[in-house]
């Protein structure tokens, strides 16, 4: 049995803009994220010591489901919008609980 994983997504906006990051990562995970297979849902967070940062804690059944969806993104550009907002590349660390 494959055990579920989660995403730590950083995304360091453009100055200032945090809170329009906030409202175009929301509608993506509320349109095009929950319709894909294996994603559980997310929640994101704010950094108390960046206010252009931003936190996304996301959930799925395998990290071949967020491969498969995040390929699917790529060739799309579902995330081209939220791209351009942000002051570096986003990073994301995959983890998984150790049994």
């Amino acid at each position: 049995m494959k055990l579920a994983i989660k995403v730590i997504v950083e995304l360091q906006a453009e100055p200032g803009r945090r809170d329009e990051l906030q409202r175009v990562l929301a509608t993506i995970v509320s349109n095009e994220v929950p319709s894909q297979r294996g994603f559980l849902g997310s929640t994101r967070y704010e950094v108390l010591d960046n206010p252009d940062m931003l936190i996304e804690i996301a959930e799925w059944e395998s990290a071949e489901a967020r491969a498969a969806h995040m390929a699917e993104a790529a060739a799309t550009g579902a995330y081209a919008p939220l791209l351009e907002m942000l002051a570096v590349p986003f990073r994301a660390t995959v983890i998984r609980q150790l049994p």
